[in-house]
């Protein structure tokens, strides 16, 4: 029991020091961006000089205004790339659905009447009241007379007296 609570215990002590650790790198990389973001600052965008008179301070102004429309642009275009990929991603996206494919889940046996089923498609606006008896059509059997046999197959004399299913044919006519 004494062993478990040490382990437990080195097992905290192990991840204090790993987050410690990860903490002191978090803040390395934090400086290290700001300091890469002050050199470019310092090489790319010096100071402005505003000694001078209002003829070079306008000229300046015009300067900042040019490369402020000029970064618009570039933003601009780089929205527009970024959009564009994003488009193809999930264009992408849904290729790789249709590939694959759907997975349709199972479906469960239901019964139902001819009218739910006729209500379930039409919607209930369509009330369709259907006799299936009414509608149906009794088709002749046609009877082959065969010579009575003292000994024969015990199967087809129970299908003949039971009227097997390929001697009954009915024809189902719905009237819209």
């Amino acid at each position: 029991r004494n062993k478990t609570k040490l382990c437990a215990w080195c097992c905290f002590l192990l991840q204090s020091l790993v987050l410690q650790v990860a903490q002191t790198w978090l803040e390395k990389e934090r400086k290290e961006r700001e300091e890469a973001k002050e050199a470019y600052m310092a090489e790319n965008c010096p100071p402005p000089d505003t000694s001078g008179d209002q003829a070079t301070l306008m000229e300046l102004c015009k300067k900042i205004h040019a490369a402020i429309d000029k970064i618009d642009e570039e933003r601009y275009d780089i929205e527009a790339k970024v959009q564009k990929a994003d488009k193809e991603i999930e264009d992408l996206k849904i290729k790789v659905v249709d590939l694959v494919g759907v997975k349709k889940p199972a479906l469960k046996k239901v019964r139902m009447s001819a009218d739910a089923m006729l209500k379930a498609l039409l919607g209930s606006k369509h009330t369709v009241n259907m006799d299936l008896r009414a509608n149906l059509k009794q088709v002749k059997k046609e009877v082959k007379e065969e010579p009575a046999e003292a000994v024969g197959d015990w199967r087809k004399n129970i299908e003949d007296k039971s009227g097997g299913r390929e001697g009954r044919r009915v024809e189902v006519q719905v009237h819209h």
